[in-house]
């Protein structure tokens, strides 16, 4: 591992020593801490690279009213999770939604997720505003 003086270089990446903070919203830190291990291991490596002002290549921006959201993915031998996340409010990490898709078939998000996403990312802004002063 070598350090320089602006990051800390890990397994090849560049790692900004100050990573931004994290805000849960409602339910999805214990979302996220009731699935497998290896789950919570992949999806929260995903998260510390967003700290880090990377984009994790297990994810994607969702679309329409919900683009300021990107959706981390890990697979298991028990399906697909997924996390759903924005950085567009203030500077940090609001993880908005956690959770296990269900369906066998397609890949998109179950309209009652992408519901109670919508509804979090405007509790973020709330919460954004209330404490941005």
């Amino acid at each position: 591992m070598r350090l320089s003086q602006k990051c800390d270089i890990i397994d090849g990446v560049d790692v900004p020593k100050v990573l931004k903070g994290v805000r849960w919203i409602a339910s999805a830190k214990d979302d996220l801490s009731a699935m497998p291990q290896d789950i919570k291991d992949d999806i929260g490596f995903a998260l510390e690279r967003v700290q880090a002002g990377k984009t994790p290549t297990n994810s994607e921006p969702m679309k329409g009213k919900l683009r300021d959201v990107r959706e981390i993915w890990a697979d298991d031998e028990g399906g697909t999770y997924r996390a759903m996340y924005t950085t567009e409010i203030g500077d940090v990490v609001y993880v908005l939604d956690a959770f296990q898709k269900k369906s066998k078939s397609g890949i998109a998000t179950p309209q009652r997720h992408l519901d109670r996403i919508e509804q979090r990312l405007k509790l973020a802004r709330e919460h954004y505003e209330k404490t941005k002063r």
